[in-house]
């Protein structure tokens, strides 16, 4: 069996969802025979994109506000058209280097608008390759909606000209992509549900809290953070609590809330165990990103969901409200966020009754890998000389 390449883009700018994902995907890439290149263009954040990949990682940009209205380095720079140029030249040449048959390209178009400097530029690349490599897109169930006009026609012009398949990462049963995306009906690539991309099932519990607390990445959510803490403080309680602040927390704002905390509230940066802590919490509180929610679903642990609506963000509410509708969460809004507004929705968390049972697809990861390798046999029977040519003509 050919052993396939598979070149796999990813840019985080403020979490670090998207960079967790497609490290699970690209994992079981490699589980499954893949011969996988991870391109990274976000802060570097240890232990990702993981063991088993090749990586190339391009001169780091992140979002210059919780809005994502601009790109700066790590200085906090913004970035220019010398660095654009730059980062694109690397990201040819990784290209060029790794020769791939299959080319996945995380959120765009549909989302990572602000890298169409170097994206358009390596689509290009792909279509003049012969034989072309099969281009995919790798994006979540749910989708932040658009506003702008014309920007969902634009996505779908992209898409219908160049790419080759739509990996949905979600179950159907869930959130098909035309909640969000309003012209998924347009989209004349195939488009294919993989399930939720959750991480295996955890052993056992590592450490028991009573309220488990997370703030993701950790740049946006301080005032869950500040929240935790005063409600900690306050708790006329035994209850015993954990706050994990996330990596992208300025080191000088974590040693502030440490020296503040409560003796029974314990604060970690980052913790790898994560997914098992979940597994021994009476309660998780969290944002609603996709990889938490993925990773309490697993868990089967009970939820209160504080999701993330900065700089016009609706991605995080429609999903807790959708969990919310199934049994599976509670949820409080950023506007109701106080030290006592969080302790109010903790007790009644708790109070409640144990989440619904539910049936949905964790299994995201290693079906990526089944529906690409599958893919692709399709795919390369047409292969042959002059195939990139013919591929072109028949997308006009």
């Amino acid at each position: 069996m050919k052993r396939l390449r598979a070149f796999f883009y990813v840019q985080h700018l403020l979490g670090i969802g998207h960079l967790a994902r497609a490290s699970r995907i690209a994992a079981a890439l490699v589980d499954d025979g893949f011969d996988v290149t991870v391109v990274t263009g976000g802060a570097p954040i240890a232990g990702f994109p993981g063991v088993g990949v090749k990586s190339v990682t391009l001169p780091p940009v992140t979002s210059g506000d919780e809005g994502f209205s601009g790109l700066v380095d790590l200085r906090g720079k913004p970035i220019d058209d010398d660095f654009k140029r730059w980062r694109s030249e690397m990201l040819l040449q990784a290209f060029r280097d790794c020769r791939p048959d299959i080319v996945i390209v995380e959120a765009f178009p549909f989302g990572r608008r602000q890298m169409r400097f170097e994206l358009l530029p390596l689509i290009e690349a792909i279509d003049a390759t012969s034989p072309r490599p099969l281009l995919a897109t790798s994006v979540r169930d749910i989708l932040q909606q658009r506003v702008k006009p014309g920007r969902n026609e634009e996505t779908v012009d992209l898409i219908n000209r160049h790419f080759d398949l739509v990996m949905v990462h979600g179950d159907p049963a869930f959130a098909t992509i035309d909640k969000t995306f309003p012209l998924a009906g347009a989209i004349k690539a195939e488009v294919t549900y993989t399930g939720l991309v959750a991480a295996p099932p955890s052993p056992a519990a590592s450490a028991r809290f009573d309220v488990l607390v997370s703030v993701g990445g950790g740049a946006a959510g301080k005032s869950l953070v500040s929240s935790t803490i005063a409600a900690a403080r306050n708790a006329n309680n035994a209850w015993k609590w954990c706050l994990i602040t996330g990596p992208n927390l300025p080191k000088d704002e974590f040693d502030a809330i440490a020296r503040d905390a409560s003796p029974v509230l314990s604060i970690f940066r980052f913790r790898e165990d994560f997914a098992s802590l979940l597994t021994g919490a009476r309660l998780s509180v969290s944002q609603a990103g996709y990889n938490t929610v993925c990773d309490v679903l697993r868990a089967g642990c009970r939820s209160l969901l504080v999701p993330f609506a900065g700089g016009g963000e609706t991605e995080q509410t429609v999903r807790s409200l959708l969990l919310e509708e199934l049994g599976l969460a509670t949820v409080l809004t950023e506007k109701d966020l106080t030290p006592e507004g969080l302790a109010q929705a903790i007790e009644q968390a708790l109070a409640g009754p144990t989440p619904a049972a539910h049936r949905l697809d964790l299994e995201g990861a290693h079906r990526s890998a089944q529906i690409l390798r599958q893919r692709y046999r399709t795919w390369s029977l047409k292969v042959g000389p002059g195939f990139g040519e013919v591929h072109d003509q028949n997308r006009r």
